[in-house]
C-alpha cells in the first residue's frame, strides 16, 4: 500500500515561513505528479501547487504563486512545499496528495491523499 505522510506545519506569524514536506512509502516515487491542497474552516478544499513526476514542471494557485514553491526529491520519495511571507488567510490545513495521472492531482481528483497538517498563520 502506498502511504503519504505530511509534516512541517504549525503556528507561525505573518510574514513568516514554513516548509511543509510528504513523505511517500510503498511505491517508487518517480511514478507519481503530486500536489497540494488546503482547506480552511468553513471553506472547501482549494488547490495550492502541483508538481510533475520528474518535478520540471509546476504549477501554482494565484493565492501563493511568489510566494511558494513546491519541489520534491524522487531519490527521498519526497515532496516539499515552501511557503514564505505568509499571511493569516494560509490558515489551514495542508493535504498533500499523489497519482500516476497529472490532471486528476491539478483537479483534486488524486489516488493518494495525506492525513493533512495544520498551519496557523496569526496576525
Amino acid at each position: 500500500q502506498v502511504h503519504l505522510v505530511e509534516s512541517g506545519g504549525g503556528l507561525v506569524q505573518a510574514g513568516g515561513s514554513l516548509m511543509l514536506s510528504c513523505a511517500i512509502s510503498g511505491s517508487p516515487f518517480s511514478n507519481y505528479a503530486a500536489g497540494w491542497f488546503r482547506q480552511a474552516p468553513g471553506k472547501e478544499r482549494e488547490f495550492v501547487a502541483r508538481i510533475t513526476p520528474s518535478g520540471g514542471t509546476t504549477k501554482y494557485a494565484d493565492s501563493v504563486k511568489g510566494r511558494s514553491t513546491i519541489s520534491r526529491d524522487n531519490a527521498k520519495n519526497m515532496v516539499y512545499l515552501q511557503m514564505n511571507s505568509l499571511k493569516p488567510e494560509d490558515t489551514a490545513v495542508y493535504y498533500c496528495t499523489a497519482d500516476t495521472l497529472f490532471s486528476r492531482v491539478l483537479h483534486g481528483l488524486g489516488e493518494l491523499w495525506g492525513q493533512g497538517t495544520q498551519v496557523t498563520v496569526s496576525s
